[in-house]
């Protein structure tokens, strides 16, 4: 037998030439030759791409900011540092741990997929049925499937029967579908009427479930979040390594102490180095993921957040995202002299609620009054059929016969009615607005057939579908809608939330050059008959034209593209596979709740910017400092202990800017590395040059001692340092933010009452004194605002440029 592992066409070529192919028969296969193809082929399973989990930990130490903190942490160990080399270590191993634990989410995608596949199925081998686990199914077996069974493998039906299949989870069509003889039943959807022996054509890896799978093993991206944090760190190592490297080499050709030189120049590297940086953002994403969850948004992966309100583009997912997943009389047609009342009782009466049929109990739920009547015969819909009908007594004692079923059926039925000849246009008026057409007869009391109408069935959009959607506009984020529905459905759905009209069948995508598929892409509303490969590629192209893409989905489908999407989003309701490969995981139903998680995740990323500036700023303001005094005047102004009490002292406090109130850009919001690295310079070299004037003051006109002016200088920093925070909350001017969280106050008036009583007392230090604290304090918050002022102006430099 020829390799067919991977052979899609066998899904459409002739039965008779598939199973010539397959080397098989309606008798099914040999125990041997069932042995033989599984050693071939393989098992009938999702392969997972296993990782050390040891070197995938470890794999988490092995990137520039590792680098820095594990450079930080050898010589704080060196120098015998020992309080320093605890901090530092712990902080390098909760980043590691806490990534490892955040960033492995691929493995529970592919074991929710798994978990939807069946376990075991009735298979023919050896001229007799038996039951096998499913995943020794090979390419030839014949299986039977029954009602409620989950397809077990890509198989074609060998029976002259139509069986229906429930696969809006693997294509998102609302409906389910009628398969017969010679058409294919895809692994992990579910049989819901029938049954029928097929022959299996593709197993594991190389059916549509398996094919899902690997899209999801082989989606992901770096998030910008990452790249940020790399960029800061790479700005900070080169910034770092240059001023040190200068400031000791110039120190020792001065002739200054070897011994002291050198652990100073240590502890001014450690103290460059943010250690605190991946742990305050990461502190600052937790925090505003448990806010995002009290909202019904459970954030599974914080990196997220940042994307969340970077987001510029939202791929939407119709069934069950912006429709109700949920049948629904839609419009109706009736004969003449027949009221849309009639109609709907009388198809009221040719359905029953305990079958739990969709359909039924559409229409039924559309019935305002089903008339008294005794039903008596009740034939529910046959595949073969394709008609309900009842037989009964209406309330008066009159006979009656009524039927609904697929139009041209029950106009075969009503064959002498004149009101036959409107039915085709009708049932294609409603088929151009993508509904399904469902005809109602009766009988009249001849006992002949009558046309009573028409009924139009459609999945209806959610209530807060259009709202929610205006809303993301307005916060300049644009909806795009993916679903594997009919295209005819896709621009009716579309139409009535508002999303346009530029809804492309998805066959376009596999027939254009990369750079044609990405301006249809970018151009259309949506796409609509689309496999997961497309939603995957949607979602890859939109990435390439530099987009940041949010993706929602509910079903197996949708996993791949949910990977893969910056932001990828399960609705309320959605499968294991689709949560375990989101970013975020919504809990309410409806897509309101992302509209105010883009709002709370814009909040979270004004916090991080405004950290990230502060961060710069101080490390610029420290190392700057240092060496230009050293090279400069041969001084050195802060001790090693010093520096130590401005590490610990501003970063722990720092640490509560992630409850701080901030107000939220009303654009997507990114990473503007040029912008952050500007403003942060400004207000470094700002600090340095009021830095230098207090020197100046005080060693030329008041003739402080050198020790003294130390003090001074360190006292001077932690305070510019932590007003620094106000500066950076926000664009305008300071005022003109929301009022600072209580526990950022606290915490910065707290810590900067502790560097002043260390300052005035002279623990590791010489005593200030209350009265030059005073002078520092006010000179402190004098040219607080000016640095305000400096802020505005860089930001205005920006703008225009």
């Amino acid at each position: 037998m020829e390799d067919v592992s991977a052979d899609r066409t066998l899904a459409t070529v002739p039965l008779s030439e598939a199973l010539s192919t397959l080397e098989t028969s309606a008798h099914g296969l040999t125990s041997e030759q069932a042995l033989t193809r599984r050693d071939r082929y393989g098992l009938n399973q999702i392969e997972e791409q296993r990782v050390n989990p040891v070197l995938a930990f470890l794999g988490y130490f092995w990137a520039p900011i590792p680098w820095m903190i594990e450079v930080a942490l050898l010589l704080s160990l060196a120098a015998r540092h020992w309080a320093d080399a605890l901090i530092i270590g712990i902080l390098l191993l909760l980043n590691g741990l806490v990534a490892f634990l955040e960033e492995h989410q691929a493995a529970g995608a592919i074991a929710a997929l798994k978990e939807g596949l069946a376990t075991s199925a009735r298979v023919r081998r050896d001229g007799s049925w038996v039951t096998v686990a499913v995943s020794e199914l090979v390419p030839g077996d014949v299986v039977r499937v029954r009602l409620g069974d989950v397809i077990p493998a890509d198989l074609r039906v060998l029976d002259d029967v139509s069986v229906q299949v429930d696969q809006s989870a693997l294509t998102g069509e609302s409906l389910a579908v009628t398969r017969g003889r010679g058409q294919p039943l895809y692994s992990g959807s579910v049989l819901v009427r029938g049954e029928a022996d097929a022959v299996v054509y593709a197993t594991g890896a190389s059916s549509y479930f398996g094919r899902t799978a690997a899209l999801v093993q082989k989606a992901g991206t770096i998030s910008h979040f990452q790249r940020a944090v790399l960029r800061i760190g790479h700005y900070l190592i080169v910034l770092a390594v240059g001023l040190v490297v200068l400031t000791t080499v110039v120190s020792l050709i001065r002739g200054n102490a070897v011994l002291e030189t050198l652990e100073f120049a240590l502890v001014v590297t450690i103290a460059s180095i943010p250690v605190a940086l991946p742990a305050v953002l990461s502190v600052t994403m937790a925090v505003g993921a448990r806010k995002l969850a009290r909202r019904q948004a459970v954030v599974s992966h914080l990196p997220a957040i940042e994307e969340l309100g970077g987001m510029d583009l939202l791929c939407s997912d119709k069934t069950g995202t912006l429709t109700q997943n949920q049948l629904a009389v839609a419009a109706v047609w009736t004969a003449d002299g027949v009221s849309e009342q009639t109609l709907l009782a009388t198809a009221a009466l040719a359905s029953r609620a305990e079958d739990n049929d969709p359909i039924d109990l559409a229409v039924l739920a559309s019935a305002v009054q089903v008339p008294a009547a005794e039903v008596s015969v009740f034939v529910p819909f046959d595949p073969v059929s394709k008609r309900t009908e009842a037989q009964g007594r209406d309330g008066s004692g009159r006979p009656f016969h009524v039927s609904k079923g697929a139009p041209q059926v029950i106009a075969a039925l009503c064959q002498h009615d004149p009101a036959n000849a409107a039915v085709a246009d009708v049932v294609g008026g409603f088929a151009t607005h993508g509904y399904r057409s469902l005809a109602v007869a009766q009988t009249d009391s001849g006992g002949v057939w009558r046309m009573v109408g028409v009924l139009a069935l459609a999945d209806p959009p959610r209530l807060d579908s259009a709202e929610t959607i205006s809303a993301a506009r307005e916060l300049g984020v644009r909806v795009k809608m993916v679903t594997g529905d009919q295209v005819a459905i896709g621009q009716e759905i579309a139409r009535q939330v508002g999303l346009g009209d530029r809804i492309l069948d998805a066959a376009a995508l596999d027939t254009s050059a990369d750079q044609e598929l990405a301006d249809v892409v970018a151009g259309a509303d949506g796409f609509a008959q689309v496999y997961p490969e497309h939603k995957y590629r949607i979602v890859e192209l939109l990435q390439s034209r530099g987009h940041i893409v949010g993706m929602t989905g509910d079903g197996v489908n949708d996993a791949p593209a949910l990977k893969q999407a910056d932001a990828g989003i399960a609705v309320a309701g959605a499968t294991d596979a689709a949560r375990a490969a989101a970013d975020v995981v919504l809990l309410a139903p409806g897509l309101s709740v992302i509209v105010a998680a883009i709002r709370e995740a814009r909040e979270i990323f004004e916090r991080m910017t405004s950290y990230a500036i502060y961060r710069i700023a101080e490390t610029i303001r420290v190392l700057l400092l240092i060496t230009l005094s050293i090279i400069v005047m041969n001084f050195f102004p802060v001790t090693a202990v010093m520096i130590v009490f401005l590490a610990l002292l501003n970063d722990g406090a720092i640490l509560a800017i992630a409850y701080d109130r901030v107000r939220g850009s009303a654009k997507p919001a990114s990473w503007d590395m040029q912008g952050i690295l500007v403003i942060a310079t400004a207000l470094g070299l700002m600090g340095v040059a009021e830095t230098f004037l207090l020197f100046f003051f005080a060693d030329k006109y008041f003739g402080l001692d050198h020790d003294l002016i130390r003090t001074l200088i360190y006292l001077k920093l932690s305070v510019s340092g932590h007003l620094t925070i106000f500066v950076t909350r926000t664009r305008r001017p300071f005022w003109s933010s929301p009022a600072p969280a209580r526990v950022l106050l606290v915490a910065v008036i707290g810590t900067q009452a502790v560097a002043t009583v260390i300052a005035v007392c002279g623990f590791a230090m010489t005593p200030l004194g209350w009265r030059w604290a005073a002078v520092v304090w006010v000179y402190a918050i004098a040219w607080f605002f000016v640095e305000d002022r400096v802020k505005l102006l860089a930001y205005r430099w920006l703008d225009r440029r």
